[in-house]
């Protein structure tokens, strides 16, 4: 099995899924594109916890890094030849993989915190307030209550797509990263058992 490039291919993923989370995070902040809602901090609470950009997206780019930084040349296989430092790279990848799962998992927190609660918007009464939060997130699945939203515009459907995407794009972050884990594991056990094999072979020769 080829550990790195496995682990490459994982990184590069990561990048462009994190990119997604960053875009995601900011559309978040101009409901149909004004800047009027930000300035006036009539957003949802927890838009403002960054969780898409910081998260999802520059968090995630650390480990990404990591995976794409690991030699490719030479796989750490069972059967290839690989020293101790390649071994050491893989075991250390782990590391920044659970600090991916770290971060994909608060983006998967906040964003279904979110969808859960609802926009901040201007109701019918004229007053501004979480008009679904007392639905335990039940006005998803009832489109009919959404117009009782009145400004911003098609809000609740901006915030339900957006935060949905977040969602999403965390949870795949979550599994890569929770992949990288393992195959980081495997790449530094089996880098290991090469090792004490190629010894033995040198000892033979001798």
């Amino acid at each position: 099995m080829c550990y790195g490039k496995c682990a490459r291919c994982i990184g590069h993923s990561l990048v462009g899924l994190a990119l997604l989370c960053i875009t995601a995070n900011i559309l978040l902040y101009f409901p149909n594109g004004e800047t009027r809602y930000a300035s006036e901090n009539h957003l949802s609470r927890f838009v403002w916890f960054f969780s898409g950009i910081v998260g999802g997206g520059l968090l995630m780019l650390l480990p990404a890094f990591v995976f794409i930084g690991l030699e490719q040349d030479d796989c750490c296989g069972c059967c290839g030849h690989e020293n101790c430092g390649k071994r050491c790279a893989m075991l250390s990848s782990v590391l920044a993989a659970l600090i991916g799962i770290a971060g994909s998992g608060y983006c998967v927190i906040v964003a279904a915190l979110g969808l859960a609660e609802g926009p901040l918007c201007l109701d019918s009464f004229g007053q501004w307030n979480y008009t679904f939060a007392s639905t335990e997130g039940q006005y998803l699945l009832d489109t009919s209550t959404w117009s009782q939203c009145t400004e911003p515009k098609h809000v609740v459907e901006w915030n339900v797509s957006l935060f949905s995407i977040l969602l999403a794009l965390g949870g795949i972050e979550f599994i890569l990263c929770l992949i990288q884990v393992i195959n980081g594991v495997l790449g530094g056990i089996c880098g290991f058992c090469c090792s004490r094999q190629q010894v033995r072979t040198c000892i033979k020769m001798s």
